[in-house]
């Protein structure tokens, strides 16, 4: 016992060690390309959505983490404008009708995406590419609009830059900005009273491209092509999803020394679980089985009613069993004990008609009495037990 106490503080000790280890260990520097709001990583959106109200003034920021049918029809989203950076947005039709509608009401929606989804390519009819470089580094892009300054380059790198619009109907597009070997990256798209604008360099958008001046700058001029309303939706079902996974085990297996700390003591656990059951199991006890006391109950219920000599609810009970019988086991209606009853009750249980009309007409005549006879209980029994005898 000692010596097991012993393996279990140095095996604490060692675990403790390199838990302290793991946690103190320079942390990779994590890629992803999240574009969550609640992401610090270079690919988050965390500095964007704290700074929003420094491009948006005085407008009433309001975060969904719902589609966009949810968000516009069964909230009543009116009167502001839409945003929406993630990697990848796939509408459904519901949601492709009800933002159609939103924008022709007057509202304007920003998308910032690598890749617009199935149902926006094909009604717009636009298609996005990725330009490879060696380094993907250093991919000026620029405004087109005549009120900016056009010949002025924002460099973004990490690849920020390096996606633009293949395909897109030029009948029905404005291109508001373009990369330096003029593909656009930033067009518009008019739909009644409101505006769709549709950014192809989401990554622009990210910490990484904030924290340099002219990726700040590149930022803020793109959103404020934006209406300005009294309320800004901004989106984070598109990059975070609907919020069901909201285990504390999520934040808990995120950190990999964490992760991996659990899993040590997990199976540390098991172990000395399976080591203690071989050394420590006591003899389980023989159980007798419970006697079988129906028998029993049956006969001192049976006393009972003798010695109180209540022939009537004897025979009253009797009667109710075996009615409750031709019912669930027959399916046999037993409302009217009349001709056709018995015809019935001769057919389907194919037992002499003399005995059921003889027991009919006893269960007949014992139900209107008032006193029964040991006599006239005893003969009732007979002619149930001889029922139940012929009809098996």
């Amino acid at each position: 016992m000692k010596s097991l106490k012993l393996y279990l503080i140095v095996g604490g000790v060692i675990l403790l060690i390199y838990i302290l280890a793991q946690l103190n260990r320079p942390k990779k520097i994590d890629w992803s390309n999240t574009l969550s709001s609640k992401d610090k990583i270079p690919f988050g959106t965390y500095i964007l959505n704290n700074r929003l109200n420094d491009i948006f003034h005085g407008s009433q920021i309001i975060t969904y983490r719902q589609p966009v049918y949810n968000v516009i029809a069964e909230d009543s989203i009116s009167k502001s404008s839409y945003l929406i950076i993630c990697p990848e947005i796939e509408l459904s039709t519901a949601d492709y009708t009800q933002l159609i509608k939103y924008i022709k009401a007057g509202n304007d929606v920003f998308i910032a995406a690598q890749y617009f989804g199935t149902l926006l390519n094909k009604n717009l009819d636009i298609s996005t590419e990725y330009k490879y470089t060696i380094k993907q580094e250093n991919m000026p892009v620029r405004f087109l609009n005549p009120n900016l300054d056009t010949k002025k380059l924002y460099t973004l790198d990490k690849g920020a830059g390096s996606i633009y619009f293949s395909k897109f109907d030029t009948l029905h597009t404005v291109v508001i900005g373009e990369n330096v070997d003029h593909q656009a990256n930033f067009i518009k798209y008019s739909f009644g009273k409101g505006s769709l604008y549709l950014m192809s360099n989401p990554k622009s958008f990210s910490n990484y491209s904030l924290l340099n001046y002219q990726g700040a700058v590149y930022a803020a001029t793109a959103l404020s092509f934006i209406k300005s309303t009294n309320r800004l939706v901004v989106d984070e079902y598109y990059s975070q999803g609907n919020g069901g996974n909201a285990s504390p085990m999520r934040v808990f297996l995120s950190n990999p020394a964490l992760q991996w700390a659990y899993y040590i003591a997990i199976f540390s656990l098991l172990i000395f679980v399976l080591f203690e059951m071989k050394r420590r199991q006591r003899i389980i006890p023989v159980i007798e089985p419970l006697s079988n006391s129906t028998l029993e109950f049956v006969n001192v219920v049976g006393q009972v009613y003798y010695e109180k000599r209540n022939n009537v609810n004897i025979a009253q009970k009797k009667i109710l069993y075996f009615l409750e019988h031709l019912r669930d086991e027959h399916q046999l209606k037993t409302n009217k004990l009349d001709d056709e009853f018995v015809q019935k009750l001769t057919a389907k249980l194919d037992i002499n008609r003399s005995l059921a009309n003889e027991l009919v007409n006893y269960i007949k005549y014992i139900t209107v009495q008032d006193r029964i006879t040991d006599h006239e209980l005893i003969e009732l029994n007979k002619l149930i037990e001889q029922f139940y005898i012929k009809s098996r």
